[in-house]
């Protein structure tokens, strides 16, 4: 599996695929989804400066005035950070500086079951409306057709060109239809196989939402967190849970409220 950040991608994807998008040209959003606009304006981006260039490199979602919730693997505990809130970034966008509190349990492996942080900004934001955190165990049962609905301002779906696949960054948040795969002590696994009408996620979307529900169906409750899948972002996103004993553990130090 492979990390579904950008900065994991530069540092730890396979040669191959790191070939493909350098010489793409482009920056990588959620795979066959739509532009979302408006539609989630709780969902921000993690933005930093590497070799040169500015983007959007993670994902996440404000749960109170002055707290975000992210990946572990999106940052370095206890540094300085710059999210933004803009349906697309540009460098004219406004971005909101915090600071990076990751797990002290994460160990830094893709499948550790402490993949999960937070953001806490100097000043509250005003005039979002935070997202929603799952009740204890919630996700313990889920029904085989339960869908989903992950946001973010990852890659999107790969084109074949000559050479491979490409996956281009538009650096704007969207949003598509999961549906439920499996589920784990600590992780939910879905289906974004675009054969099956799924879309999902890629990189640059970790430490997502994954709303459930999906359409008329969903809810501004955030049942995990995108934190890998398959390297061409086709078939899986698997996503830490928020109704576990950990996760709730790590989020109550914090100015969040638990359903």
């Amino acid at each position: 599996m492979v990390l579904r950040s950008r900065l994991a991608l530069l540092w730890g994807a396979t040669i191959m695929l790191l070939t493909v998008l350098v010489s793409s040209g482009v920056a990588l959003a959620i795979t066959y989804g739509q532009p979302d606009g408006n539609r989630h304006p709780n969902v921000g981006a993690l933005v930093g400066t590497f070799d040169g260039e500015t983007y959007p490199y993670c994902s996440g979602t404000l749960i109170s005035p002055t707290v975000f919730l992210t990946a572990a693997h999106c940052g370095d505990d206890g540094s300085t950070v710059y999210v933004t809130f803009d349906s697309t970034y540009t460098s004219k966008s406004k971005l909101y500086t915090g600071t990076f509190h990751s797990d002290p349990l994460y160990n830094q492996s893709q499948s550790d079951p402490h993949d999960i942080a937070v953001v806490v900004f100097e000043k509250p934001i005003k005039g979002i409306e935070p997202a929603q955190l799952p009740t204890l165990g919630q996700f313990d049962q889920v029904d085989k057709n339960q869908q989903f609905t992950a946001v973010g301002y990852g890659g999107q779906e790969a084109v074949n060109q000559p050479g491979g696949p490409v996956i281009g960054y538009l650096d704007t948040r969207e949003y598509a239809a999961s549906t439920f795969n499996a589920v784990g002590p600590s992780y939910l696994r879905l289906s974004q196989n675009p054969a099956t009408g799924n879309g999902g996620t890629c990189y640059g979307d970790s430490g997502g939402p994954n709303f459930l529900g999906a359409g008329t169906t969903e809810t501004n409750i955030i049942a995990g967190i995108t934190i890998t899948g398959d390297s061409l972002c086709k078939s899986t996103n698997v996503i830490y849970r928020l109704d576990t004993e950990s996760a709730r553990d790590f989020l109550s130090q914090y100015d969040v409220a638990l359903p």
